[in-house]
């Protein structure tokens, strides 16, 4: 199979690192245009710079807002008014006790991981269906799931992408356009990472020894037995923003090696 994006323009929130990252690199391998977005300019920049090191031709644009806001989103759809791939990776979690969650907490979390992807969705999607043809991709999380005791409110979010992401579907039924959801497992993104080194570092343990206790403690059932890696989440990605995957809509794929112990 050969995916071909030529012509088409992609948004990718959050993607100055991590599954974001790879996520817009490997849709600007298949040719798409793609928006890099971020917070701060310099990392958008950055970001770039990275994919342009692997690949010169790569068409790219940059976007640095704070999507998790309105006016973020606002500036986003203002200066990049149509699309015709969108991907919401933009996530984030709070580490803090359940007890210690406040209602802010509770509120900015949904705000910056499910209103994010809602806001953009609401601009873009009715254009894609003008023009009936758009892909649409929320990044979920296995968490979605297998709700962690840990990060309930992070699970509550990832849960509730994933019936944003299957309504859309139903809303634009026989459009052309598609509206799915991935759902990763446990990845060693920047995030994850950066939580786990200082882990290793103060058990005198390397990053790889540390991320496979945590397989082996925090997701035994794990059938891969390691971390996923960015890329092999963004391979996922990649096939649900192609015109090969227009019979896929409405559907929460599975990137997680198998975490989830479920045949559906």
């Amino acid at each position: 199979m050969k995916i071909e994006l030529n012509g088409k323009l992609a948004v990718v929130t959050g993607s100055t690192a991590g599954i974001g990252l790879a996520i817009a690199r490997g849709l600007a391998a298949a040719g798409a245009r793609v928006v890099i977005t971020g917070r701060t300019e310099a990392r958008v920049q950055a970001a770039i710079e990275n994919i342009r090191a692997g690949q010169p031709d790569a068409q790219l644009d940059g976007v640095a807002a704070d999507l998790g806001t309105p006016e973020g989103a606002a500036a986003l759809t203002a200066g990049v008014e149509h699309a015709d791939i969108l991907v919401n990776n933009l996530g984030t979690a709070n580490l803090k006790p359940f007890q210690e969650l406040t209602d802010g907490d509770w509120l900015h979390l949904f705000d910056f991981n499910v209103m994010s992807g809602v806001r953009l969705a609401r601009h873009y999607l009715p254009r894609m269906v003008s023009k009936g043809w758009g892909r649409v991709v929320f990044i979920s999380s296995e968490s979605a799931l297998n709700i962690p005791k840990d990060m309930i409110d992070y699970g509550m979010t990832k849960t509730a992408q994933l019936a944003v992401s299957r309504g859309l579907a139903e809303l634009v039924a026989g459009s052309g356009v598609t509206v799915n959801a991935v759902v990763p497992g446990p990845t060693a993104s920047e995030s994850l990472n950066g939580w786990l080194e200082p882990v290793a570092k103060q058990e005198g343990r390397t990053l790889e020894q540390v991320q496979k206790s945590f397989i082996e403690s925090q997701r035994p059932t794990s059938l891969l037995g390691r971390f996923t890696s960015p890329d092999e989440v963004a391979n996922m990605v990649v096939y649900l923003a192609s015109p090969q995957a227009v019979a896929t809509t409405g559907a929460a794929l599975r990137v997680d090696g198998g975490v989830v112990r479920s045949i559906a």
